[in-house]
């Protein structure tokens, strides 16, 4: 490839054009395996290897390139969130224990009745639930569309938290008295409707599990949660043993 000009005397720092320009090739398919060396990308951009190395560090710190001690950055593949079966989980401590940050952007938020919802709990009909409805980010990226419903009676003092940024089972807890400690949960994978991929930024060949949730607190049902999660970001593990196995319940 030619050379590729910077444009020197603007303003700009080289390591910065050179960044901005590195990360477009990199969107753009450009460096499928790897990126040049060092040495190659100082000639193709006519500039020190100090401005180089000054980019790639820039682009490994946001975790676009991994790269280790005399080898050639490369692509940084995905990390999958992972969900044990084990123990009631979190998404948001999921994300952010893979150094991620877990943002949601907050689509509804209110008290309304759902019988069908509301049944699911336990409860009459006409009960009144806390609902709230997020697009689940890491980082950037969409991972999940998470809808959650809880009794008002319980969770009404979650009606001020600003929830972009925070983890419901820790409000729950802090707030309300509500520590989630067990419950049942069904997971399937399912095809996507256009609007639902339209919002997790994915195209048709892409899969999603629904992960449908009763989460349960001394012996009572205090959340019903549908979550829509990405299958190419999302994996589900167990644990077993010989002596204790674990228990597969097959939909009829």
């Amino acid at each position: 490839m030619g050379g590729r000009t910077l444009v020197r005397g603007n303003g700009q720092p080289l390591w910065q054009q050179l960044l901005t320009d590195l990360r477009e090739r990199l969107d753009g398919g450009d460096f499928d395996a790897a990126l040049p060396s060092e040495f190659a990308l100082a000639a193709e951009y006519e500039v020190s290897r100090h401005t180089v190395r000054e980019a790639l560090r820039r682009m490994r710190d946001d975790g676009a390139v991994v790269a280790t001690r005399g080898r050639v950055a490369r692509r940084a593949e995905p990390t999958a969130i992972e969900q044990p079966l084990s123990a009631p989980y979190s998404l948001y401590r999921a994300v952010e224990a893979t150094g991620r940050t877990q943002r949601s952007v907050v689509r509804q938020f209110d008290v309304r009745a759902d019988g069908v919802i509301a049944a699911r709990l336990g409860l009459e009909e006409s009960t009144p639930l806390v609902h709230l409805e997020r697009l689940r980010l890491a980082d950037a990226e969409p991972l999940a569309v998470d809808r959650v419903w809880l009794p008002e009676e319980l969770a009404a003092p979650l009606l001020d938290v600003d929830f972009s940024h925070t983890g419901l089972y820790d409000e729950y807890r802090r707030r309300c008295g509500i520590r989630v400690t067990g419950g049942r949960e069904n997971i399937r994978a399912v095809v996507p409707a256009e609007g639902e991929r339209h919002l997790l930024g994915i195209d048709e060949g892409v899969a999603a599990l629904v992960i449908e949730r009763c989460g349960m607190a001394e012996g009572r049902a205090v959340e019903w949660r549908h979550t829509l999660v990405r299958g190419d970001r999302f994996t589900v593990t167990a644990q077993f043993s010989d002596s204790a196995g674990y228990r597969v319940d097959l939909a009829e």
